[in-house]
């Protein structure tokens, strides 16, 4: 399953991002995660220490690695310079797995509690005034185009805050996005924009209340998002510590904050893959892309790239 975790800046996103994928290995799930926030914390909510995280290989410096080893030999594609971050696979196309190894999850990924990990990469000072950060996500684009995930698999993203999220047709690559909500006019502010522009696409929207600290927080939650409020989670002794560089295993999580996490997994997996769907929105940002820019920067007509009669998903790895 692909889980997405979005929100406003400040609401705690990334903390449930790091707490969810703890969990999910506590409870023995495997997990690949990707931090596509341009804050890059998630290792250390992980447990890598400051050192470690910014030593970390990016997706997007292998960028050219990645387009290489997707692109196989799909003769659709006609090198790896034509590949664009919405570049659907085809017959031809490497389809990759959340835990293989293979040359990508050698250079790009690395084990952080439990969780396989990788990093979008920072916002670095030479990208300043000549650089889009979503030019370091579509990495991570182009790669969850191409992964297959089965039954008992997680891959959770960390995104970027806000309606950034929507910079790219990533948003729609999840089975569940989570948004993280605190009991703020504000915060439930960015959930009605994220409601309302992810509406028409199908997205699996859920909310997670954050930084609750009474019924009176609750009540307002309920009031103002309804049946879209999944659960919530209270102030946290445990998050304030790991907040202030003292980790402590998840099991001293508070319990009514386990049973928050507990019912986003249970959301997760009651959610059934429609892999038509997944595909099909690829395709359709793939022509809005080409249309943009991409034919223009490649010289050539991406359209062609579509694969009328593929689909990806789990028999496409064998060619059934």
């Amino acid at each position: 399953m692909k889980i997405a975790f979005v929100g406003k800046g400040g609401s705690g996103k990334t903390t449930l991002t790091s707490l969810f994928t703890t969990y999910l290995v506590h409870t023995g799930h495997p997990v690949l995660a990707i931090d596509a926030d341009i804050n890059q914390h998630l290792a250390v909510g992980l447990g890598a220490g400051e050192k470690e995280a910014t030593t970390l290989p990016t997706l997007g410096e292998h960028l050219r690695l990645i387009k290489d080893y997707l692109r196989g030999d799909n003769p659709r594609i006609t090198d790896a310079d034509a590949m664009i971050k919405t570049t659907p696979p085809g017959r031809g196309s490497r389809l990759v797995r959340p835990f293989e190894d293979n040359p990508i999850s050698d250079a790009c990924f690395r084990e952080i509690g439990g969780v396989r990990l990788g990093v979008t990469g920072r916002f670095d000072e030479e990208d300043l005034g000549v650089a889009c950060y979503h030019s370091k996500v579509g990495a991570a684009e182009l790669l969850l185009n191409h992964l297959v995930d089965d039954a008992g698999e997680y891959v959770v993203l960390d995104m970027t805050a806000g309606a950034d999220a929507f910079a790219s047709g990533l948003f729609t690559r999840f089975d569940v996005t989570f948004l993280v909500c605190e009991p703020t006019l504000r915060s439930v502010g960015v959930y009605r924009q994220y409601a309302d522009y992810s509406r028409d696409f199908g997205v699996r929207l859920a909310v997670v209340g954050n930084k609750v600290t009474d019924d009176e927080d609750v009540e307002f939650l309920r009031e103002q998002i309804g049946e879209d409020l999944s659960c919530w989670l209270t102030g946290s002794g445990h998050v304030r510590a790991a907040e202030r560089g003292r980790t402590r295993p998840i099991t001293a999580l508070e319990p009514d904050n386990v049973a928050a996490l507990a019912t986003i997994l249970s959301t997760v997996d009651s959610t059934p893959r429609d892999w038509d769907r997944f595909h099909r929105q690829a395709v359709e940002f793939h022509l809005r892309n080409a249309r943009s820019w991409g034919d223009n920067r490649t010289g050539q007509d991406l359209a062609a790239q579509i694969d009328p009669e593929f689909i990806p998903g789990p028999p496409a790895l064998t060619g059934a």
